[in-house]
Protein backbone atom coordinates (compact mmCIF):
# COMPACT_ATOMS: atom_id res chain seq x y z
CA UNK A 1 0.00 0.00 0.00
CA UNK A 2 1.08 3.47 -0.73
CA UNK A 3 1.02 6.35 1.42
CA UNK A 4 -1.82 7.54 0.63
CA UNK A 5 -3.67 4.52 0.30
CA UNK A 6 -2.68 3.77 3.81
CA UNK A 7 -3.59 7.51 4.96
CA UNK A 8 -7.35 6.93 4.02
CA UNK A 9 -7.55 3.44 5.29
CA UNK A 10 -5.86 5.21 8.89
CA UNK A 11 -8.91 7.81 8.35
CA UNK A 12 -11.52 5.15 7.47
CA UNK A 13 -10.17 3.19 10.39
CA UNK A 14 -10.87 6.62 12.84
CA UNK A 15 -13.81 7.26 11.28
CA UNK A 16 -15.52 4.16 11.86
CA UNK A 17 -14.39 4.48 15.14
CA UNK A 18 -16.86 7.13 16.09
CA UNK A 19 -19.48 5.87 13.57
CA UNK A 20 -19.62 2.91 15.96
CA UNK A 21 -19.55 4.57 18.38
CA UNK A 22 -16.48 3.41 20.20
CA UNK A 23 -15.01 7.02 20.62
CA UNK A 24 -16.35 10.22 21.24
CA UNK A 25 -15.27 14.07 21.37
CA UNK A 26 -12.90 13.47 23.90
CA UNK A 27 -10.77 11.63 21.41
CA UNK A 28 -11.30 14.54 19.39
CA UNK A 29 -9.51 16.85 21.86
CA UNK A 30 -6.79 14.59 22.56
CA UNK A 31 -6.10 14.77 18.86
CA UNK A 32 -5.61 18.71 18.79
CA UNK A 33 -3.07 18.56 21.67
CA UNK A 34 -0.70 16.04 19.82
CA UNK A 35 1.76 18.51 17.81
CA UNK A 36 5.29 18.02 15.89
CA UNK A 37 7.13 18.48 19.42
CA UNK A 38 5.24 15.19 20.57
CA UNK A 39 3.49 13.33 17.14
CA UNK A 40 2.68 10.40 19.77
CA UNK A 41 0.93 12.04 21.88
CA UNK A 42 -2.67 10.42 21.69
CA UNK A 43 -1.11 6.49 21.25
CA UNK A 44 0.89 7.93 25.12
CA UNK A 45 -2.20 8.64 26.53
CA UNK A 46 -4.16 5.54 25.22
CA UNK A 47 -1.21 3.60 26.10
CA UNK A 48 -1.35 5.02 29.42
CA UNK A 49 -4.45 4.79 30.16
CA UNK A 50 -4.42 0.48 28.96
CA UNK A 51 -1.99 0.11 31.55
CA UNK A 52 -3.46 2.08 34.29
CA UNK A 53 -6.80 0.63 33.91
CA UNK A 54 -5.58 -2.85 34.18
CA UNK A 55 -5.46 -2.23 37.82
CA UNK A 56 -8.46 -0.65 38.03
CA UNK A 57 -10.05 -3.93 36.24
CA UNK A 58 -8.52 -6.20 38.71
CA UNK A 59 -9.01 -4.64 41.86
CA UNK A 60 -13.15 -4.44 40.68
CA UNK A 61 -12.82 -8.01 39.76
CA UNK A 62 -11.59 -9.06 43.49
CA UNK A 63 -13.89 -6.70 45.05
CA UNK A 64 -16.55 -8.54 42.80
CA UNK A 65 -15.18 -11.94 44.62
CA UNK A 66 -16.26 -10.58 47.62
CA UNK A 67 -19.57 -11.77 50.12
CA UNK A 68 -20.92 -9.80 50.52
CA UNK A 69 -20.18 -7.43 48.13
CA UNK A 70 -18.96 -3.66 49.57
CA UNK A 71 -20.84 -1.93 46.87
CA UNK A 72 -19.44 1.50 47.86
CA UNK A 73 -15.90 0.32 47.52
CA UNK A 74 -17.26 -0.81 43.92
CA UNK A 75 -18.59 1.88 43.24
CA UNK A 76 -14.97 4.08 44.10
CA UNK A 77 -13.18 1.54 41.58
CA UNK A 78 -14.90 1.93 38.89
CA UNK A 79 -15.88 5.87 39.36
CA UNK A 80 -11.56 5.90 38.61
CA UNK A 81 -12.27 3.20 35.80
CA UNK A 82 -14.91 5.53 34.19
CA UNK A 83 -13.16 8.78 34.24
CA UNK A 84 -9.33 7.45 32.66
CA UNK A 85 -12.44 5.90 30.27
CA UNK A 86 -13.93 9.10 29.60
CA UNK A 87 -10.28 10.92 29.09
CA UNK A 88 -9.76 8.53 26.11
CA UNK A 89 -13.07 9.29 24.98
CA UNK A 90 -13.90 5.64 25.23
CA UNK A 91 -17.73 6.37 24.34
CA UNK A 92 -19.27 2.49 25.22
CA UNK A 93 -16.67 1.67 28.07
CA UNK A 94 -18.01 4.89 29.58
CA UNK A 95 -21.56 4.18 29.00
CA UNK A 96 -20.77 0.62 30.63
CA UNK A 97 -19.26 2.74 33.55
CA UNK A 98 -22.14 4.50 34.27
CA UNK A 99 -24.74 1.36 34.20
CA UNK A 100 -22.32 -0.46 36.51
CA UNK A 101 -22.54 2.70 39.03
CA UNK A 102 -26.04 2.64 39.00
CA UNK A 103 -26.43 -0.99 39.83
CA UNK A 104 -23.79 -0.40 42.88
CA UNK A 105 -26.50 2.15 44.18
CA UNK A 106 -28.90 -0.34 43.55
CA UNK A 107 -27.72 -2.72 45.92
CA UNK A 108 -28.00 -5.56 42.58
CA UNK A 109 -24.87 -7.73 42.85
CA UNK A 110 -26.05 -9.91 39.35
CA UNK A 111 -26.54 -6.13 38.03
CA UNK A 112 -23.04 -5.64 38.75
CA UNK A 113 -21.24 -8.94 37.39
CA UNK A 114 -23.05 -8.55 34.20
CA UNK A 115 -22.27 -5.25 33.38
CA UNK A 116 -18.34 -5.56 34.73
CA UNK A 117 -18.93 -8.74 31.70
CA UNK A 118 -19.73 -6.39 29.49
CA UNK A 119 -17.49 -3.64 30.10
CA UNK A 120 -14.68 -5.43 29.81
CA UNK A 121 -15.74 -6.68 26.49
CA UNK A 122 -16.13 -3.15 25.53
CA UNK A 123 -12.78 -2.24 26.85
CA UNK A 124 -10.94 -4.79 25.30
CA UNK A 125 -12.63 -4.46 21.75
CA UNK A 126 -11.93 -0.70 21.47
CA UNK A 127 -8.50 -1.81 23.06
CA UNK A 128 -7.93 -3.94 19.71
CA UNK A 129 -9.35 -1.38 17.59
CA UNK A 130 -7.30 1.46 18.81
CA UNK A 131 -4.56 -0.44 18.33
CA UNK A 132 -4.74 -1.53 14.61
CA UNK A 133 -5.47 1.97 14.44
CA UNK A 134 -2.56 3.28 15.84
CA UNK A 135 -0.42 0.70 13.91
CA UNK A 136 -1.66 2.08 10.70
CA UNK A 137 -1.00 5.55 11.79
CA UNK A 138 2.43 4.74 12.15
CA UNK A 139 3.19 3.14 8.65
CA UNK A 140 1.19 5.94 7.44
CA UNK A 141 3.60 8.45 8.91
CA UNK A 142 2.57 12.06 10.33
CA UNK A 143 -1.04 13.31 9.53
CA UNK A 144 -1.09 16.71 8.56
CA UNK A 145 -3.51 17.94 11.21
CA UNK A 146 -6.77 16.17 13.66
CA UNK A 147 -9.96 16.86 12.06
CA UNK A 148 -13.68 16.24 13.51
CA UNK A 149 -15.46 13.44 12.49
CA UNK A 150 -18.39 13.59 9.74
Amino acid sequence: MDRNQLRRQVALTRQSLFDQGFLDEQFIQLEELQDDANPNFVEEVVSLHYRDSARLISNIEKALENNPLDFNKLDGYMHQFKGSSSSIGAKKVKAECTLFREYCKAGNGEGCMRTFQQTKKEYATLKRKLETYFQLARQAGPADTACRPK
